[in-house]
């Protein structure tokens, strides 16, 4: 990461963790994946390392959508999109379905709350897709429709929200295990 980014990258130990839950319940051949406030893009990166299909990143900061894009063509990953773009305002604008969607805003953005509302009224997850929001410890989610579990990794707090609760003898789709 150049020295002048601002950005928090999810800690290497709350990453580790959260593709440690992932790959219990998905198989990341053949899932798509949306990554809200992408910053540097190490979450997209990882999604595309495991063969996720498509990753459509989304940032504001237009120093770091150009990093994203440079360091996806350097890396090979053809599967990501890097859009330059508000999230707020773009997301009503998405017509496709995502199997895992990933967000982790500035932890002082006040429109936090907003986000799972604004994934799930937009009909983005898939029928068994996961919404992953990254907060700070101020967040209680607990309340929310589709609020599935808390996780804490130090300062990292990952809520978790399913569209539709899969049972445990289900295989429904090639991107999920079951």
């Amino acid at each position: 990461m150049p020295p002048h980014f601002r950005a928090r990258p999810t800690t290497d130990f709350a990453r580790e963790a959260l593709f440690n839950i992932l790959t219990n319940h998905f198989n990341f051949r053949g899932v798509k994946v949306l990554d809200l406030f992408s910053g540097t893009g190490s979450i997209g990166y990882e999604f595309a390392s495991r063969g996720a299909v498509k990753i459509d990143m989304i940032e504001i900061d237009k120093g770091y959508t150009d990093f994203i894009k440079k360091t996806a063509e350097r890396l090979g990953f053809e599967q990501i999109n890097v859009y330059h773009h508000d999230v707020f305002k773009l997301i009503p604008r998405l017509k496709d379905k995502y199997d895992i969607i990933f967000a982790d805003p500035p932890y002082d953005l006040g429109r936090i709350p907003e986000i799972p509302g604004l994934i799930f009224n937009n009909n983005l997850p898939e029928k068994y897709g996961w919404f992953i929001l990254e907060h700070g410890k101020n967040y209680d989610f607990s309340g929310y429709t589709h609020f599935k579990e808390l996780r804490k990794y130090g300062s990292v707090h990952f809520s978790v929200f399913v569209l539709t609760p899969r049972s445990p003898l289900s295989r429904e789709r090639g991107g999920l295990r079951g």
